[in-house]
Formats: C-alpha cells, sequence, structure tokens
C-alpha cells in the first residue's frame, strides 16, 4: 500500500518483529531501484539494489562495513549506474535510502 490516498485502499497492518543489537533495518523509497543507468539505460531495480544491500551487509562480506561506509557505497554505486558507460542519466524521482542499526 502506498503511504498517500488512492482510489484503491486496503488497511495498514501492524507487525511486531523481535530485533537483536546489531541487526540492520532499511527503509527506502522506489526512487532508487527505478533510476535509469547502466550501459543499457535501464532501471536498476530492486533485485540488484538488494544485492547492493546484501553485499555490503554483515556476514556477506570479509568486512564489516559501518553504517556509514555502507552509506557511501550505495551512494557511489547509483553515482556509477547514472554516470558509467560515457553517459549521464538525470534522476527521475525523489531517491531516499534509511539504515538504521540496532
Amino acid at each position: 500500500m502506498p503511504v498517500a490516498v488512492h482510489a484503491y485502499m486496503n488497511p495498514f497492518t501492524n507487525h511486531d518483529i523481535q530485533l537483536n543489537k546489531g541487526d540492520r533495518l532499511y527503509l527506502f523509497s522506489d526512487g532508487y531501484p527505478d533510476q535509469f543507468g547502466g550501459s543499457k539505460g535501464k532501471k536498476f531495480l530492486y533485485k540488484r539494489f538488494k544485492e547492493l544491500l546484501v553485499q555490503s551487509s554483515p556476514g556477506m562480506s570479509q568486512q564489516i562495513k559501518s553504517m556509514k561506509e555502507q552509506g557511501e557505497q550505495i551512494e557511489k554505486a547509483l553515482d556509477e549506474w547514472m554516470t558509467g558507460f560515457g553517459k549521464h542519466y538525470e534522476q527521475i524521482d525523489d531517491i531516499t535510502v534509511v539504515g538504521l542499526k540496532i
């Protein structure tokens, strides 16, 4: 459900999630995965975005990145996506990514 008013609205549901020290949560808009770029001018997509988050998270790499380092990596990946391959794609939507470490 979008956080807005639309013609078709379902009720929101609440969920309780047990968090532990060191857990990381990510909140993001659709702007990052929807951004055009790369060699063929395609969207970044959710699959590639998820892989980027997993690659820079604890347990998936040899060195655990701090939240600041991970944020820098996420920003760098998007910049390279939008400006790589001798092209420059304009940002088409708002891009919001928030990472929280418990």
